[in-house]
């Protein structure tokens, strides 16, 4: 009972805080709702101030905006008068030039209208006085223009001719000047001492006994050295001397050694001449070596494969008109390397140019063809630059000259071939020489006379003063040097010299 009681209690209690607590939201609920209606109501009122102020802050920038609008199209207004009022003032100064323009037309068609009357009356007055003056002169018009453009032509020739030669005269005596100062400096440079050699050589003895010896038993001991060195012996002409004759100066260096040791030794036999002949051409083989070595020494010049440098040692024992051709070779080199120095080219390639530009005659009396062009062959196949083969080619102007260096070099050959005592030539061709220069020279018309001199260095050429006039001894003398340059081979230059002479003879009766 007690139990029912309580639980009764409870459910009656439930129920009561049930209804209680229901009452008691719906109450805090309203409440609530009344303070978020009061919030909405205060923002929409802020919200509304708000508004209000931007609408007045628009009101107030819309106001200014067009405040400025109307001061700038003031503005506007103005300067489109100020252009206005510009363009109307240059209208009017344009319409007063073209009304000025105008007038000054008129007027310049008047005097054009004048020009033409009097170059119409002066027309007539020129055809007047042409008729006059072919009555006058019994000439036409055309034939008077004639004999006036010829007398002129005479006159003019005469005077072009002499400026012409003041000019070249002077031009060549600066050019003259020039290049003696040049050759000069470059010779002064170089002084390599001259030898000159022939096709034999000489072997003196100690007795005439000795001459038995060297022929031997019929023969045998000459005709075998003959034999292993390819010369020839002459015995019996030069007391106390033996004379080796033969064109290849290296058999004659190889026999007149051998000889000399076979003389020194004492035994002179067949045997005894093999073995000793082969130790001299083993000691040439060495000097050769050590002559192209020296020579590659000193002149400077580097980069030469050893075969080349033997074939250049071979020169020591080559001549040219009597002429060391190893010694010319250097000689050539250091002339060729002043010269490029002085004109501002390669030295480098000049020099080893003029020392290789007559490698060919190493090798000519072996080889079908010209020395220049064996050169330029064996130069190719070991490899030389193309710049050297052009710059020796040329030397003996078999080429033309395709570089400057080519010129030097063969400027250079011409110096050390024409120093005094570098060469000799036999009297025959000596002659010869003179002879074909004195026969180009007489073979033009009006030469009365011509003479060689100064050892065939200068031709002097005498000319009939009626037959050759001053501008036609201009161009002989210029025909007869090119002549002499394309038909003769000689060291040097050659000066021409073409003289007219006019002699004027009265008597007085």
């Amino acid at each position: 009972m007690n139990l029912y009681i309580l639980l009764l209690t409870g459910v009656v209690a439930l129920s009561i805080g049930s209804v209680l607590g229901y009452y008691a939201r719906q109450s805090i609920a309203k409440k609530q709702l009344g303070t978020v209606d009061q919030k909405l109501q205060e923002k929409a009122l802020q919200a509304q101030k708000e508004c209000e102020a931007i609408f007045a802050q628009t009101k107030e920038k819309a106001a200014a905006i067009l405040d400025a609008a109307k001061e700038e199209e003031n503005h506007l207004r103005k300067r489109v008068a100020q252009t206005e009022q510009l363009v109307l003032r240059r209208e009017d100064i344009l319409n007063q030039k073209l009304i000025e323009y105008d007038k000054k037309e008129q007027d310049f068609q008047g005097k054009v209208e004048k020009l033409k009357g009097v170059k119409e009356h002066l027309e007539g007055l020129q055809t007047e006085a042409v008729a006059a003056l072919e009555r006058i002169s019994n000439l036409k018009k055309e034939e008077a223009r004639a004999e006036l453009l010829s007398t002129c032509e005479r006159e003019s020739e005469m005077d072009l001719a002499e400026r012409m030669r003041k000019l070249e005269q002077d031009g060549a005596e600066k050019v003259q000047r020039r290049a003696k100062e040049m050759i000069a400096l470059a010779i002064q440079k170089c002084a390599l001492s001259q030898s000159q050699e022939i096709t034999t050589s000489t072997v003196a003895l100690p007795n005439e006994e000795i001459k038995g010896r060297i022929i031997g038993k019929e023969g045998r001991n000459i005709r075998t050295l003959e034999k292993l060195t390819g010369v020839e012996l002459v015995v019996d002409e030069a007391p106390e001397a033996v004379i080796i004759s033969g064109f290849d100066p290296v058999r004659r260096q190889i026999a007149k050694l051998a000889l000399e040791k076979l003389i020194h030794d004492g035994r002179i036999q067949p045997a005894k001449i093999e073995e000793i002949v082969e130790q001299t051409q083993e000691a040439i083989v060495a000097q050769v070596k050590e002559a192209g070595d020296t020579a590659v020494y000193d002149t400077g010049v580097v980069g030469l494969d050893q075969k080349l440098v033997q074939l250049l040692g071979r020169l020591r024992f080559r001549t040219s008109y009597g002429q060391n051709v190893l010694l010319h070779s250097i000689e050539v080199s250091h002339l060729a390397g002043a010269l490029a120095a002085e004109l501002g080219v390669s030295v480098r390639i000049a020099k080893k140019a003029g020392l290789l530009h007559d490698i060919g005659k190493a090798v000519d009396h072996q080889v079908e063809g010209s020395h220049v062009d064996i050169g330029i062959k064996i130069l190719e196949k070991f490899g030389v630059e193309k710049e050297v083969i052009d710059a020796m080619k040329s030397h003996h102007e078999d080429y033309p000259a395709v570089s400057v260096e080519a010129t030097i070099v063969q400027a250079a050959d011409q110096i050390s071939g024409a120093r005094p005592g570098a060469r000799k030539d036999s009297l025959d061709n000596y002659l010869k020489r003179l002879g074909e220069l004195e026969a180009i020279a007489t073979s033009f018309g009006g030469v009365d006379k011509a003479y060689a001199i100064q050892a065939g260095r200068e031709i002097r050429v005498f000319v009939n003063p009626h037959q050759v006039d001053d501008l036609g001894s201009h161009k002989m003398a210029k025909e007869i040097a090119k002549r002499i340059q394309e038909e003769l081979r000689y060291p040097g230059e050659i000066k021409v010299t073409l003289i007219r002479e006019n002699r004027v003879v009265e008597y007085a009766k």
